[in-house]
């Protein structure tokens, strides 16, 4: 039974998939939100997609934000005998940063993002339970990079123990570039810049007052 939208959806795209990918195979979807990662029982298996896109809303002050470090976690067992298999699924939750509110709220994803996802699970379910060669993952599964810095003490999955977000090198190297240049832009503007619309208009009122004292002078000689 479906608990919301992004639930069916995922339900529908994994069974949709997997109905392609093993057809002879009988797979379940189970949204388990007390999975702890790492904590496997004997047979299992875990694949853990640590920068998924998603949008969360807040349900008490009505606040919305787009991360890019969503984290899923997803535990799979194949049962070789009986042909069927079973993967639990957890999306960990962010805190609302603008209320505060103990309420973590999940998040909700664009279809094409939950059929990258899906696709990014079944390579890791083909290869663990399988013993196959599962393909390529689908790395960038993001719709769009973050506006900022990913606030772990806000991200459930960053309480739990995962490490999942770092600066990349580009990132800091960008950052870096960024602050040598206002630093530079800085530095130039506390100068004496002669070209500057302040100097422009004392320039041009300077010439006038130049043309019109010209203008006098030559008047009082004629006169």
């Amino acid at each position: 039974m479906c608990t919301s939208l992004t639930t069916c959806e995922w339900k529908k795209v994994f069974y949709e998939k997997m109905e392609v990918a093993k057809p002879a195979d009988s797979w379940e979807l189970i949204i388990d939100p007390n999975l702890k990662p790492n904590e496997l029982a004997p047979g299992w298996k875990q694949y853990l997609e640590q920068h998924a896109s998603g949008r969360f809303h807040c349900t008490w002050c009505w606040h919305t934000w787009q991360s890019a470090n969503v984290v899923i976690l997803f535990h799979m067992y194949l049962d070789r005998a009986q042909r069927a298999g079973s993967v639990r699924m957890r999306v960990f939750k962010q805190l609302c940063y603008e209320c505060g509110t103990a309420r973590l709220d999940e998040s909700s994803m664009l279809e094409e993002n939950i059929e990258n996802l899906v696709d990014n699970l079944i390579t890791s379910l083909r290869e663990q339970c399988y013993d196959e060669d599962g393909g390529q993952y689908r790395i960038h599964v993001a719709s769009r990079p973050d506006s900022g810095p990913h606030r772990s003490e806000f991200c459930e999955a960053c309480q739990e123990g995962i490490v999942h977000w770092k600066p990349s090198e580009k990132l800091l190297e960008e950052e870096a570039t960024f602050s040598g240049a206002s630093k530079s832009r800085a530095r130039e503007g506390s100068g004496y810049n002669f070209f500057s619309l302040r100097w422009c208009l004392f320039w041009a009122s300077l010439c006038l007052l130049i043309v019109y004292l010209q203008f006098s002078f030559r008047r009082s000689t004629f006169l």
